[in-house]
Parts: C-alpha cells; structure tokens; sequence
C-alpha cells in the first residue's frame, strides 16, 4: 500500500498490513515523519525522535522478515505526551522548569516497544499537565479542524497528532479529563481506563489520585489494541491492580445493554444545544442497534469539576511546592495562578472535598447498578477560539472556566471508573463533537463494545481534517 495514503488509515489496518507485507515500518514511519516536518505549524510535538525512531522501525522490519513479531503493534509508529520518559528523549512536562534525558522508559512507554511499536517523539501538552495555559514554551498546540481554535487540554498533542495522522496513535495522560477533552475537540477517540489499571511509573505526577495513562487514536478498535497492550499490573505502583487484561472480541450488536443518559450534563445549558443534539442522534444509533437507552439522574454532576478541580489543584501544589518557592516567575502565568491557589486549600476544606468526592463516587456506582453504562457529552461545548488573554475577570469567569464544563469529565475522575470519548459528528461550523461513555472499574470492553457497533454503523472516524 502506498504509505502516504497508509498514515491516514487506523491503527489497526496498519498493523494488518505490517504483519502482512504489504507496508513496511522504515516507509510508514518515515512519511510520519515527513508530515510532523511539514504541518509542524500545529505544534504537536516537542521532540520529533526522527533518527532513533528510523533505527526502531528497520530494526521492526529485519525482525519482521525473519518472522519474529514483539506483538500486535509490531512496526507501528506511536508518539508519547511529553509527560512520559522515553529512554535517550528528553522530557519537558510541557514547562520551562523541567528538561532532562531520560535513563529509562515509563512502564507505559516500556510497554509499547515490547509489543513492537516504534517510539515517534514526544507530543506538546499543558504545562505540568494542569491544563489552560496562557503562554505555551513549545509552541501553542492548534487544532487540526480549525486552526485558529483550541485543540484541548493538556494531551493537546497527543490530540492534534492523531487527529492530522503524524503518527498511527499516541498516549496521553488523564487526570481530570486531559485525554477525553483533546480527543473530543479533535474528532478522535480517547480512554481514560480505570484508575491503577495501567501503570504510572515514569510519568509526572499531577494528582495522585486521579492520574491515569491511555491511549488516544483514530478508532475505537485502534483503542482497545492499545490498552491492551500497556495495561496490566506494575508492582511499583502502589494502586496497582493484577486483574488481568482481557482481550477485546467485539460483537455486532448491543442487545441487553442498558444506557443511561445523564440528563444534567445535557439539561438546563449544561451543554451546548448543538452537543446536546449530537449525543442523543449517537444514543439512537445505539438504540437502533439493540440498546435500551434511559434517562438517568445524578443530581452531584454539576459540581464535579469544583471537586475533581479542587482535590487535584491541591494535590499538584504539594507536587510542586518546592519549585514554586525557588522559580516562581518560570511558570505560566495560569499554572502559577491555580499552584498558589491550591496551596491555599486548608486541611479542612480538602476533607470536605474527600468526602464529596467519595458521595460522587457512591452515586455513580449505584447507577451503574442499574444500568451498564452512562453517558454524557464529552466536553460541553465545541472548540472555543484559542485564548488571547487570561479571560478571567470576574468570579463567573472562574467558575466557568475551572468548575463548569470541568463537570463533564471530572466527575467521573472522581469515582476512579473508566471513561472513552467517542466522536458522533460535526457542528454547522465543522467542528468534531463527541460523546463520553462511562462504565464500571474494569469494564473497558464494555466500553469498547458500544464504541465499536457506533462506528460499525457510522462513518464520521472516517474524516479527516482538510490540512492544505
């Protein structure tokens, strides 16, 4: 196959057609890199590993000839959020303060070369991945769908990188919605697994209790081939999980399951009208395709992002207090802003956070007794017009901007269960929208189930963004 017309295509036909023959790791990899050079105007990446990864991929293929396979990613070209150490790169966390080369992979990253992917680079993010910032030091990630629009926050370049095909997949990080959110924006999928279900080692911290790796790609089978390949217990973790990862068989329709819609993060503006009216036209696919489909309530959503955000700001000032007394001045603006406010946090309001954080996490499980998944918008509104200007001048502004649409994501971070983004079509405007669909711990297949029968029957994974 030709590989200029391969780098669009999923994954998982890659992966066929390296096995096969019929592409080789060294072209596929090679004209990746040819369009991260030529659209690098998006700012996807912060290190473009072009000569190791070349070295990776003739290596894949000497290996391929002799029919020796590491796995199911064998060859195939995958790029990394900057938050993750790749061995010989150098990490940023997306900030000034930080620039080393690291010793050793991340589990994660370890994870994926065992399985025989070709480590691309490192892609651009948030700083520290906190998310919002107003200056970018590696260049402001634009959105492949319009590029005068944001591309999400903080796997903004594992986003923008899937989304324009210069690279087969990424890995992004999630803590209060930093894989779903750009993924969503960007018109592709993106997981956020269970909590401890795939291994932190290696990885900034943010908040050590809503931190999680996944993977970020074109298609919903593209995702499960991913997670399957970097999930699994580490015993350096200290929340890991031994559940063994089992393998994704899809099925062709969803007769017997249950799906909940969560009528506040549609209801009362909780939504754009235009997101709102895409999730319920994906909910009747769903339908159509053996679902039943019911309206839900879960009356603690609308502040899931003041929860999520308040436990995470205050666990990423501990993180970072000591940079913050001796450079100051070197963060972002936004960064500093949120670090000295969550340093602020007393004793007893974090406890209180806790607690609603664990009546959050009560609520959702009990509906997920009832049925076997929820769903809401992934993001509340369409991607806004990149910012110009901090926007934050009056306490409205703050609440929107840290607390509201924040509810989409963060509530879910909050009861540690898995959530994958999936995109159902576009706005007048031509932007992506996307649907979140959320299930019980451990429960990523069910996820991927529905995701998958979605696309069986719907080509908006098959668009691509109009780059020239």
């Amino acid at each position: 196959m030709n590989p200029d017309d391969a780098a669009l295509r999923p994954a998982s036909e890659l992966a066929t057609l390296l096995a096969s023959g019929a592409l080789s790791s060294v072209d596929l990899t090679r004209v990746y890199i040819e369009r991260a050079k030529k659209y690098s105007r998006l700012n996807a990446f912060i290190t473009l590993a072009e000569e190791p990864a070349l070295a990776e991929a003739e290596k894949a293929d000497d290996e391929a000839l002799a029919g020796r396979t590491r796995g199911p990613l064998h060859g195939l070209p995958i790029a990394v959020k900057d938050q993750l150490d790749v061995e010989g790169l150098r990490t940023t966390a997306g900030s000034r303060l930080v620039d080393y080369v690291a010793a050793a992979d991340s589990t994660a990253v370890a994870r994926l070369r065992q399985a025989g992917a070709v480590i691309l680079g490192k892609l651009n993010m948030s700083e520290f991945a906190l998310g919002g910032n107003i200056t970018h030091p590696f260049g402001v990630p634009h959105n492949p769908w319009d590029e005068a629009r944001q591309a999400g926050q903080s796997s903004s370049g594992s986003g923008i990188a899937v989304s324009a095909s210069l690279c087969a997949a990424a890995l992004g990080g999630d803590t209060a919605g930093s894989i779903r959110g750009p993924a969503a924006w960007c018109g592709i999928v993106g997981l956020r697994p269970t909590w401890g279900r795939v291994s932190r080692r290696g990885t900034w911290p943010l908040a050590w209790f809503f931190d999680t790796i996944g993977p970020m790609t074109k298609t919903v089978g593209d995702c499960a081939m991913v997670f399957e390949a970097i999930a699994g217990g580490d015993a350096s973790e200290s929340n890991d999980t031994t559940r063994a990862v089992t393998p994704f068989t899809p099925r062709d329709d969803l007769s017997g399951l249950r799906i909940g819609l969560v009528r506040e993060s549609i209801d009362d503006g909780a939504s754009t009208d235009e997101v709102a009216a895409g999730v319920i036209r994906a909910l009747g696919v769903l339908g159509e395709a053996g679902a039943s489909v019911v309206d839900v309530s879960l009356p603690l959503f609308p502040h899931g992002g003041m929860i999520c955000g308040g436990i995470s700001d205050a666990e990423a000032a501990y993180v970072h207090r000591q940079r913050l007394r001796e450079r100051p001045a070197d963060f972002d603006f936004a960064s500093r802003r949120r670090l000295m406010y969550g340093s602020l946090i007393t004793g007893a309001e974090y406890v209180k956070l806790s607690r609603l954080r664990m009546l959050m996490r009560r609520d959702i499980m009990a509906l997920l007794h009832d049925v076997d998944v929820l769903v809401t918008p992934t993001q509340a509104e369409v991607a806004p017009k990149l910012q110009t200007a901090t926007g934050l001048t009056s306490k409205d502004a703050v609440l929107r901007q840290f607390f509201g649409s924040r509810a989409h994501r963060g509530t879910f971070s909050l009861a540690g269960v898995p959530a994958l983004s999936v995109p159902v079509g576009f706005s007048e405007s031509g932007l992506p929208l996307s649907m979140q669909v959320v299930g019980e711990p451990f429960e990523e297949n069910t996820l991927f189930q529905i995701g998958h029968v979605y696309q069986s029957r719907t080509e908006w994974h098959e668009v691509r963004p109009k780059l020239d």
